[in-house]
């Protein structure tokens, strides 16, 4: 199959969807597919383009062996509605200069990551012109997870448009694909034909061999790796739990919107067994996590269809899980018993569940197990991509 993939965020740019996409990419084309790749100019998190594409309008690169053509964008991180806005439609207009290429590929598929939701529609003009199959990928809900976060009211004019135009989508896509049950269930409702669920998952191969390094008279490790936003409410949590008390120390890795707001919150209050040591690339963050004893995974707001990806690493690393927050990923550490679960700012439950981690060995290692059993079984990355070439390949002959 020919596959092209257009997101407005990919590698070099750090974060779970550029991840997320870049296996995705890597396993197809491992499985005999050619595949390119259209996406904005590396932005992520900061919101500054990276230096070596600046000022540039387009770009190609070439990552294992795929051709990866890059737009120019507005770039920002802000949280004010009508900048960001903008940055999402800028790549949504810039995109369609992609049209030369995708004429020359010839794609079976288009694939189209969504959110921004503006990019699909780019996608699917791009998809008709081609003549190409398009497949909407669905890792959140917009415009509903942008309400729930309160970034745009429900009853605004912006939010009817972008609803119109998402049940304009599913009802376009020959294929819609949703990162969770929920997210499946709620394109199924809302006009979709065909949808198949396709989760994040983690490769469990980019653990095997990783042995800890540290020693057996250091403190409990807790740790956080992935981005610093308000949704996750880091910053809080800071303020919040005084790790050095409850004998524990929290290591926190990352970056994003919160960043500044930690660091000057530990420089002013030393002493609370709390240590951020910056962003870390992707291929650092099995080891991070190997070398810790239990993954502290928050969401401050419950967003309709979200899991997030942070809980797949941590069980390929056999860690379990201290996550607060509802939703879809509370009833996966539930199902699967993969740890302990808190209401989303419920600092007293988050410190009675690291109590219950500290004196509970026997529940530990049947956390830790189930944890590897399932990255290895239900949440395998290259299992659920070759699933997805499968489906591919089968909705092609239809």
């Amino acid at each position: 199959m020919k596959i092209a993939l257009i997101t407005q965020y990919y590698k070099p740019e750090m974060g779970a969807p550029q991840n997320r996409l870049y296996e995705m990419v890597t396993g197809l084309k491992s499985l005999d597919n050619d595949l390119i790749v259209i996406t904005g100019m590396p932005n992520y998190p900061a919101g500054r383009i990276f230096d070596e594409y600046n000022g540039k309008f387009s770009y190609k690169d070439n990552l294992d062996n795929v051709p990866v053509y890059r737009y120019w964008l507005y770039a920002t991180n802000t949280k004010k509605t009508l900048k960001r806005i903008w940055n999402m439609v800028s790549f949504s207009l810039t995109a369609l200069f992609s049209l030369k290429h995708l004429r020359k590929f010839k794609p079976d598929y288009i694939i189209v990551e969504s959110p921004p939701l503006t990019l699909c529609l780019t996608a699917w003009l791009l998809s008709k012109v081609c003549r190409a199959r398009l497949v909407s990928n669905i890792s959140d809900l917009w415009p509903l997870s942008a309400r729930e976060l309160g970034a745009i009211s429900g009853d605004s004019f912006t939010y009817k448009g972008l609803e119109k135009i998402e049940s304009f989508i599913y009802k376009k896509s020959s294929i819609c694909l949703g990162q969770s049950s929920e997210i499946v269930e709620y394109m199924s409702a809302h006009g979709a034909n065909n949808t198949f669920l396709f989760r994040n998952g983690v490769d469990p191969s980019r653990f095997e061999g990783l042995r800890s390094n540290r020693k057996d008279y250091e403190a409990l490790k807790i740790v956080y790796a992935g981005l610093l936003g308000y949704a996750q409410g880091i910053f809080d949590i800071c303020k919040s739990i005084d790790f050095y008390k409850l004998g524990v120390e929290f290591h926190i890795y990352g970056a994003g919107g919160e960043q500044e707001l930690i660091e000057q919150y530990l420089a002013d209050n030393p002493g609370r067994g709390i240590f951020y040591h910056g962003k870390v690339t992707r291929e650092q963050i099995p080891q991070i996590l190997v070398d810790s004893d239990v993954a502290l995974i928050p969401l401050v707001v419950n967003i309709y269809g979200a899991v997030p990806s942070k809980i797949y690493e941590a069980m390929a690393a056999g860690l379990p899980i201290l996550f607060s927050g509802e939703g879809e990923g509370q009833r996966i550490i539930e199902k699967y018993n993969l740890g302990w679960v808190a209401p989303a700012k419920d600092y007293n439950k988050m410190i009675e569940n690291i109590g219950s981690f500290m004196q509970e060995p026997k529940q530990v290692e049947e956390k830790k197990k189930n944890c590897i059993r399932c990255a290895n079984e239900v949440f395998n990355r290259p299992k659920q991509i070759a699933g997805l070439n499968e489906y591919l390949e089968k909705k092609l002959m239809d």
